[in-house]
């Protein structure tokens, strides 16, 4: 009888990506020399698909439309960034920086969980040891906590089999491993099939599959790009450096809204929850300075009020610097010719910096016009009032925008004790405010007009 053939693929190290030879630079995400050969082996059985089963076709409207109930994590700002809750038989990924308190998080769910419902956490990092001394260090009940220290995923199925849980953590999927898959764990390929399988099984019991992630230096998560494709729902977790403050951002999210932002702190009792965020990133001092104003940032389903400095010097090399923290730097850039064209103010012999508070990212343009007011500010060495609230979208043209959930944002404001705002005139409520002041600006030029009587 004849051999099989062997068979091999190259794959890209960087973004998973698939190539029928090797060759210098990846197609798909173009890095240089990142094909790796790997071994696929003759295929003893078709592939099903994630959902473990051949397809069955059926009329759209005899599909169950009943939505299943999801599973309370006991953690509010979690459920808030997953949309509601654990959805049955969805994989979740969560990813962050070393030592951000992935582990710690998850841990504290799992042993609140555990009083309700069935939970398993497989851990592949730790031993069962350390993972005992550190629910101890929490004060965590571990009286009905599952757990298991195991890498193999097929030994993982064995387990889920045998006790049926309705949520497993899986710490990390970077060391879990498929014995049939010749290749090391945490490879492009052991990690891409390992999500697969662990895809395949969520769909096929109904389970909830939590998977740790980790990240790159430069930020991203490690491993196929693909991994994002397969799962539902996938997270990060954040911390900036030397703060206390995590902020667990949705990036993708079948069930809920996309960008939606949990604020958590680290504590000597693990994490907590930050019920109102927009009075962690408030806390000004009582020295107001200029350059220095506040605007409302809209994440996933509510309004988050966060404070943006900027510093503009004069400058010290052959051409201004422009660097922004936490913003768009290519808005800063193109904002400062929307200045210079339309207000003739040119800032081109002078650095400009600008950063937010509390290490939050605002990936939005409703903080166009804040932006700008707080490098004027900086500019003119004048301080703008503490009670001034700022939001709106600049556009080329130099007229300032409306924004989506203006009424939402100004009220907001007002419950954090602000007493003025400047916001695109569209977005301007329909009725006198008790207590606060709106101007609507239509263009950037009415904004700088009302600047100059506060």
């Amino acid at each position: 009888m004849a051999k099989a053939k062997a068979k091999f693929a190259f794959v890209c190290a960087e973004c998973g990506a698939d190539h029928r030879q090797w060759q210098g630079q990846c197609a798909s995400c173009q890095t240089w020399n990142s094909l790796k050969q790997i071994n696929v082996g003759p295929v003893a059985e078709p592939r099903r698909g994630y959902a473990g089963s051949v397809s069955e076709v059926k009329r759209l409207a005899e599909v169950s439309r009943e939505e299943a109930p999801r599973i309370a994590t006991g953690f509010a700002e979690l459920d808030r960034v997953l949309g509601g809750g654990l959805v049955p038989g969805s994989v979740v990924l969560i990813g962050g920086d070393p030592g951000a308190g992935k582990s710690t998080l998850l841990l504290q769910v799992s042993c609140a969980l555990a009083s309700r419902e069935e939970i398993l956490y497989v851990t592949g990092e730790e031993s069962l040891q350390q993972l005992a001394m550190r629910a101890e260090r929490l004060g965590l009940p571990v009286d009905r906590l599952r757990v298991a220290s195991e890498t193999r995923a097929g030994a993982i199925a064995s387990i889920i089999t045998e006790h049926q849980p309705r949520v497993v953590i899986v710490d990390s999927i970077q060391v879990m491993e498929l014995e049939t898959v010749d290749s090391t764990p945490g490879s492009v390929t052991q990690v891409r099939e390992t999500a697969a399988f662990f895809t395949r099984l969520a769909k096929q019991t109904g389970t909830v599959f939590v998977l740790v992630g980790h990240v790159t230096k430069e930020g991203n998560l490690a491993g196929p790009k693909v991994l994002e494709h397969m799962i539902d729902c996938f997270m990060m977790l954040d911390s900036a450096a030397g703060s206390r403050f995590r902020t667990l951002r949705g990036q993708k999210n079948r069930f809920g809204a996309v960008n939606e932002l949990g604020v958590f702190a680290m504590t000597d009792q693990g994490m907590r929850e930050v019920a109102n965020p927009s009075a962690i990133f408030l806390s000004r001092g009582d020295q107001n300075s200029p350059g220095s104003v506040v605007t409302v940032s809209w994440e996933g389903t509510r309004p988050l009020l966060v404070e943006i400095q900027a510093l503009v010097d004069q400058v010290h090399g052959s051409y201004g610097k422009r660097l922004a923290v936490g913003l768009d730097q290519q808005r800063l850039a193109m904002h400062l010719a929307v200045l210079h064209r339309h207000c003739g103010i040119m800032l081109a012999d002078q650095d400009v910096f600008a950063n937010v508070v509390g290490g939050v990212r605002i990936g939005e343009t409703g903080a166009d016009l804040a932006l700008l007011l707080a490098v004027l500010s900086s500019y003119r060495n004048r301080v703008l009032p503490k009670n001034l609230i700022v939001f709106g979208e600049l556009g080329l043209t130099g007229e300032v925008r409306p924004v989506a959930n203006g009424q939402e944002r100004i009220a907001e404001a007002r419950k954090h004790g602000f007493t003025q705002a400047i916001v695109p005139y569209a977005n301007r409520p329909k009725a006198v405010l008790n207590g606060m002041l709106v101007h609507g600006v239509k263009n950037l030029a009415g904004a700088l007009d009302v600047l100059e009587t506060l």
